[in-house]
Order: structure tokens, then sequence, then C-alpha cells
């Protein structure tokens, strides 16, 4: 039998290929099997494209042997491969216009969590903003559902959030700007390994031998910042990485969280730009994360879920409830909409409503089940 993860991994190998061609090829009708099956010049007429050299055969066929050699390499080392296609890769990740066609995932972290939140920041950050990310991360982790952390394993605010995520016990995911037959930067190991262990990830875009610099420090963010729902930024100077993190994040509809400091703290002129430009929350305490996100403790979900074991519920809360207990699947609040026809700004409101009083989960992508 054929290996299903070939033709995508190798379509994501050719030069000029992504996200916006193989959603331009599920718009026609092209599946990537077809991409790989049919002659070039039908192929760029039918996706418009004007380079029909882009897509030789030749090409192609370059891209089948390199994936094939990738697979290998993958499975000799227990990485993941994951495309568009496969029931775990990470949905969030597709509202992003240019979310990676693969991903190579070292680990058994579910990519899908229900609650997840990055936390990134400068790498040469003070005891207050190290502080602050231990103590937040303390307090994710008394919240009713495990809250995954992922930042990108670099110094400073990254390990801090990762080594704080696996003393609490919680999972934590790195997001590497290189290949996974590597590791940058060397010293932290160790705590990747551990991470593994614990339950995290190490993730990638990239294949095997691919090096890390500058540009794909950049191009790695907007995975940080799309794997989650929420990014933390701690401290941050006015330009750097965070920075690109915490805008993308804003731009694809993320909470983003600041935390200030004084005007005269270059580590934390990033963050107090971005609650000035109305960009991010000011967070002056570990449980405003909480608040924000609306991640109760366990002991007031529990007394939440009591008191609605078997709800009364007033319309609109009771179609909806009905609506999403006659699905086997969670509902997106889209599909919701045609099922019952309330507007949207209704469904998201009572949708909010019921999840804080336990009756419904939220999971990723705003679909919704009964708890």
């Amino acid at each position: 039998m054929a290996d299903s993860r070939l033709l995508p991994l190798a379509f994501s190998m050719m030069k000029g290929t992504g996200m916006p061609l193989f959603r331009l090829m599920q718009e026609r009708g092209m599946s990537v099997a077809d991409f790989f099956a049919t002659d070039s010049v039908e192929i760029a007429g039918r996706l418009g494209l004007r380079d029909v050299s882009a897509v030789d055969s030749y090409i192609r066929e370059e891209a089948v042997a390199a994936a094939r050699e990738e697979i290998a390499f993958c499975d000799r080392h227990s990485i993941r491969v994951l495309s568009p296609a496969d029931e775990a890769y990470p949905l969030r990740l597709l509202e992003l216009p240019d979310a990676p066609t693969s991903l190579f995932v070292l680990g058994d972290c579910d990519l899908n969590a229900s609650r997840v939140i990055s936390v990134v920041g400068t790498r040469t950050p003070t005891p207050y903003g190290t502080n602050f990310v231990r103590a937040a991360v303390e307090e994710l982790a008394a919240v009713a559902s495990p809250v995954t952390v992922v930042s990108g394993l670099a110094y400073g605010i990254d390990v801090a959030a990762h080594s704080a995520a696996l003393a609490c016990g919680l999972p934590t995911v790195a997001v590497v700007a290189h290949g996974l037959d590597t590791l940058y930067p060397a010293a932290h190991r160790d705590i990747a390994r551990r991470m593994i262990r614990g339950g995290g990830a190490i993730v990638s875009e990239y294949p095997h031998g691919t090096t890390p610099f500058r540009g794909r420090f950049l191009e790695r963010n907007r995975i940080v910042a799309a794997l989650s729902d929420a990014c933390l930024v701690a401290e941050s100077d006015i330009k750097g990485g965070a920075m690109s993190t915490a805008s993308i994040a804003f731009g694809i509809d993320r909470e983003v969280m600041a935390l200030p400091g004084r005007i005269s703290d270059r580590f934390s002129s990033g963050c107090n730009h971005l609650i000035r430009k109305n960009k991010a929350w000011l967070v002056s305490r570990p449980g405003d994360i909480v608040d924000i996100m609306d991640w109760q403790s366990v002991a007031s979900n529990a007394d939440a879920v009591d008191r609605s074991l078997f709800p009364e519920l007033d319309e609109p809360q009771r179609s909806i409830f009905e609506c999403l207990s006659g699905s086997s699947e969670p509902l997106g609040i889209d599909e919701m909409h045609v099922r019952l026809g309330f507007p949207v700004s209704v469904l998201m409101s009572q949708l909010g409503e019921m999840e804080f009083d336990g009756l419904v989960i939220k999971y990723p992508g705003n679909r919704y089940h009964p708890a």
C-alpha cells in the first residue's frame, strides 16, 4: 500500500508550492495525487500558472524522491509527518494564509488541545519577567482543562516558559527554525528531551538538514502565534521576534497579553507599546490571564457542572444545546447558524455564557460540543 504521507510531503518540498496553491487546488477540484499524475501543461492550465516549468514532471519526480528519503529519516527517529488532510494536523494553523503544508512533529503532544497559550519574550529577561512567567504558568496549571504552553526554545523567556510548564506537569511545545536532525540552541537538548518525555513536542516545518538562520526564526514565529488561543509577551524590546509573534497573533484574532513595565526599561518598551496601541491586554497578575481567557479553575468549573447536570434552559440556549446534543461531532458557529437561523453574534454571545456555565466545551476552530 502506498504511503499516504508521500505525495503531500513531496508537494510541500517543491519550490513555489505552499498553502495558497494547495487551497487553489482544492477550489478547482485537484487533489495532491492528481497534481503528481497530471501533465504539467494541464496543471498549469487548470491552476492558472504562468510558469509551466515550475511543475515539470522531472521536478515533481525529484520532489517525490526527496520526500521518500525524508519519510525514511522520520520513521527512523519517530517523527510524525502531518499534512492539512491529517486529523492530527493543528486546525488552528489553518487560519494562517501561509500555513505549512507539511509539519514535522517529534513527540506525542496533541496539537489540537482545547487550551493552548504561547509565551514569548526577550532572550535577555530580567527576574521581573521570568518570575511572572513562572507564576503565570503555575496559575494556568490550576485551570480545569490542561493548558498546553507553546514557545520557541530560545534563551530567556522561551526556555523559562518551557521549564515552568515542565515543573507544573503541563505539556509544552517548542517550534524550532530548523530540521529535526539537530537542535538549536544545543544547550537546550536536555530540556527538549524532558519536554518530549513529559507529553510535549518539538515542531518544525523544515525537513532534516535545514539549518537555522535569521529569516527562519521569523518564519517560525507565525506558527508559535497560530498554534495558540492566546499569546503572552512577558518582556520585549520594541523590535524583535516576540513583537513579530504578537503582531501575527493579533492579526489572526488571538488574544494578546503583555506584562507592563517602567517606561525606562528597555525590555518593557515592546510590551508597553502593545498595550498603548490597544493590541494587547494589560496583565498585572497571573490570574488576569485566566480571567481574560475565561479558563476557570478546577473548583469553580466543578461547581458550574454540578449546577447544570440537567439544565433547564431558556431560548436560545435550549435550541443551541439541543442542536449540539444531536451531533456526534463538535459543530462550528457557521454550521449552527445554518441549522438554527440565529445571528452569529447571538450564537457567539450565548455559547460564551454556556461555556462559562460548564454546559458546552469549546474545541479548536471555534467548534462546540455539550460538556
